[in-house]
């Protein structure tokens, strides 16, 4: 079924304007320990001031600086690496945790019903696409402005051309803040995962959400971490970094330049199992009849 298809180059306020503004790798870092405490002993962030602080918090020791080797900076660093990405994952806004809580729960209902979509495919184990529309279709049902995103970037001396499909919600209730934008990945801790990596990484990886809701400052942040031990563990490693793990690219899959955001919505049936809750409604944005929950 066709649905509303937008193309959106993100120059919107508040949205991705701030894209090239989020700090890289490559540049000055303050001291990890002092902007590790200084995150603890912060009280609650503000919306206004939360993606600063983060950054500020982020400001990660340039890695491709020559160190000793010691093993006790090692360990250091990948006990502070688990510091910065347990503190960054634990604070979370009502916003997130309304959209965590639904989209959890939407892919909970889909796995006990056997939902099988148009692709003829059990949902809940193998179609992603379609998995990611069903979600988005009860983000929507529940009053948010949710959609599938697809974001396609072009070759450039310092990444390779691209594409990457997830989902978010862009939400405007607050007239102070304006526009924020949630992002929503299915198979977050898949993204980070390396065949090579050391065991240290291996455990960071491990402590991430297999589901991620998050702003855009927040991924931004945890993109950031996990980059950083990337390129640590392949120094260690005596390995080359592939430009598809360096943070630049990595932040392009959800933050590019240029994204289509649609409200398509794939036929769907059920296994042998109970159907889920779904009266029947109008899309506002096809015009179509269609089910809602």
């Amino acid at each position: 079924m066709a649905g509303a298809r937008i193309r959106i180059p993100f120059s919107q306020q508040n949205l991705m304007s701030n894209f090239n503004q989020f700090e890289f790798l490559d540049e000055p870092a303050a001291s990890l320990s002092d902007m590790v405490f200084k995150f603890l002993e912060d009280g609650d962030w503000s919306s206004g001031s939360e993606g600063c602080r983060e950054n500020e918090m982020l400001e990660l020791e340039d890695e491709g600086e020559e160190n000793s080797g010691n093993v006790e900076e090692d360990k250091s660093f990948w006990e502070n690496q688990h510091q910065l990405l347990h503190a960054t994952l634990f604070r979370t806004s009502s916003l997130e945790s309304r959209i965590r809580s639904i989209s959890k729960e939407a892919l909970k209902e889909i796995r006990m019903a056997g939902t099988i979509c148009g692709c003829g495919r059990p949902m809940a184990a193998s179609c992603r696409s379609c998995l990611m529309a069903e979600v988005s279709s009860r983000l929507r049902n529940a009053g948010y402005n949710s959609a599938i995103c697809k974001t396609r970037w072009r070759s450039s001396p310092d990444i390779p051309s691209g594409e990457h499909t997830f989902m978010d919600v862009i939400d405007n209730s607050s007239s102070k803040r304006g526009d924020v934008r949630v992002i929503i990945e299915l198979n977050f801790r898949a993204e980070f995962e390396m065949a090579k990596a050391s065991e240290e990484y291996n455990q960071l990886v491990l402590g991430l959400p297999e589901v991620f809701v998050g702003k855009v400052e927040r991924l931004n942040s945890v993109v950031k971490i996990l980059c950083s031990a990337a390129k640590k563990c392949m120094k260690e490693k005596k390995m080359h970094l592939g430009p598809w793990r360096k943070q630049r690219y990595m932040l392009t899959k959800w933050l590019g330049t240029t994204c289509e955001r649609s409200t398509s919505m794939p036929p769907l049936s059920m296994g042998s199992s109970s159907r889920l809750p779904r009266p029947k409604g109008v899309d506002a944005h096809s015009g179509f009849e269609r089910d809602v929950a």
